[in-house]
């Protein structure tokens, strides 16, 4: 009767690890029920049949019905017995006896792992499997729909923010500090900033924002030419001769500013010759910058002082542990900004998402290219599958498949019963008929 055997439960297809292997916590009650249940069943159903097959002994004598119920209890005996043996070496010893091939799954776990592990390179991990799934599924959409709901943003909100303490607080360790210093500090010191800051000051310039700048300026100066009048004549007082008059020195003063006031006002006018000729510096400046070694290497010296320099050092410490401060103090408000930060970029990234099927696309064909480089890694992952598989505990792998499967295994038993007592029941009919003809 071992053609039950192979007859494995549906969705019993791997070896999870051990940690999450088997029914989850809310499941495992029912589980262990079911188990105890069918191998009530299936065991009653074997017990049953070998009283049955006992009865039949004390019937004097019988007649063809005791008869073909006794070649029916005792076909389905055997096919129990055979299946319950079945059923049990796959996982232990039957009876605790050491009988060869038995205890199936301890005694072959490091070859089930390197199967396990060859099965899921050549079957799941392969290009035209994995990419033909990702377009079945639609990931992009699907990852729209999802994002969308207002449920999923606060999921996502909410495992981000509970996340983000620990993150912050590893950071802020001295010995990682120390590391990102040395590292960003390196890079920023081999990276040459002359170039990039003439392209950012070019940038600016022709896109107008270097007049603005200079506008500004003038206004401020002008602001403050304003603001300080009371102390420009004080100054011009303080610098003349004692014998010239007040009057004189305030006419004078009064000139002064009246003069830098037009200066600025028309340094304010687009075609202004002073505003020409700082156009003309702007752009000489970036070329020096672009071009210049003697130019760069006066930017990179300047860069490197003022990296290295501790006033520098501790400022930029002090400016991340307040950071690092303010952003936990606001996790921990009922009215995070933070968190409203990341609900609302979760909210308008699905939203975007879900409306624009060409994004979409570009989310399929990214999943797609990322999957395509994970399988050139596929013999590895067999690799690893099979060493974590090797890693596990015989007896407790051969427990939890039992208390997974077991429940599905034990219909093998009772098929075994029934099935065998069936065939039983018409050998002894064929044989009696062939007998009397």
């Amino acid at each position: 009767m071992m053609v039950g055997v192979v007859a494995m439960p549906a969705g019993v297809s791997g070896f999870p690890p051990p940690a999450p292997f088997g029914p989850r916590p809310s499941d495992k009650e029912g589980a262990a029920q079911r188990l105890r249940r069918n191998r009530a069943v299936a065991t009653g159903l074997l017990a049953g049949m070998g009283v049955v097959y006992g009865a039949t002994f004390l019937v004097q004598a019988p007649g063809f019905a005791i008869l073909l119920v006794r070649a029916t209890a005792e076909a389905s005996v055997v096919g129990g017995l055979a299946d319950w043996f079945a059923v049990t070496a796959l996982f232990r010893h039957p009876l605790g006896l050491p009988i060869p091939h038995t205890a199936i799954i301890p005694s072959n776990k490091d070859r089930i792992a390197r199967a396990l592990g060859r099965f899921i390179e050549r079957n799941f991990l392969t290009r035209e499997a994995l990419l033909r799934k990702l377009r079945d599924i639609h990931v992009g959409r699907r990852l729209a729909e999802w994002l969308s709901t207002p449920e999923t943003a606060s999921l996502v909100t909410d495992t981000a923010v509970a996340a983000l303490p620990p993150l912050v607080r590893s950071l802020s360790h001295q010995d990682l500090q120390e590391f990102f210093q040395r590292t960003v500090g390196e890079q920023l010191q081999q990276t040459d900033l002359a170039p990039i800051l003439g392209r950012i000051i070019r940038l600016l310039s022709a896109s107008g924002e270097a007049d603005e700048l200079f506008e500004r300026a003038a206004d401020v100066a002008m602001d403050w030419i304003e603001d300080n009048r009371q102390r420009i004549d004080e100054l011009v007082a303080e610098h003349s001769r004692w014998w010239i008059p007040t009057a004189i020195n305030r006419r004078v003063a009064n000139a002064i500013v009246t003069g830098l006031m037009e200066i600025l006002e028309g340094l304010q006018e687009p075609e202004n010759e002073a505003r020409q000729k700082f156009r003309e510096a702007l752009n000489g400046f970036v070329d020096e910058l672009l071009t210049s070694p003697e130019r760069q290497a006066e930017v990179s010296a300047a860069k490197n002082r003022i990296l290295g320099h501790p006033d520098v050092q501790a400022w930029l410490n002090t400016v991340w542990k307040d950071a690092s401060q303010a952003a936990l103090d606001d996790l921990t408000r009922p009215d995070s900004r933070t968190r409203a930060a990341l609900f609302q970029t979760v909210t308008l990234i699905g939203g975007a998402l879900a409306t624009d099927p060409a994004l979409q696309r570009y989310v399929d064909r990214a999943v797609e290219h990322l999957a395509a480089r994970l399988i050139a890694w596929r013999g590895e992952i067999g690799g690893f599958i099979a060493e974590v598989v090797r890693g596990w505990d015989a007896q407790t792998l051969s427990e939890r498949l039992e208390f997974v499967v077991g429940s599905d295994l034990q219909y093998i038993r009772m098929n075994g019963t029934i099935v065998g007592g069936l065939a039983g029941a018409l050998i002894f009919i064929v044989t009696r008929i062939l007998a009397e003809s």
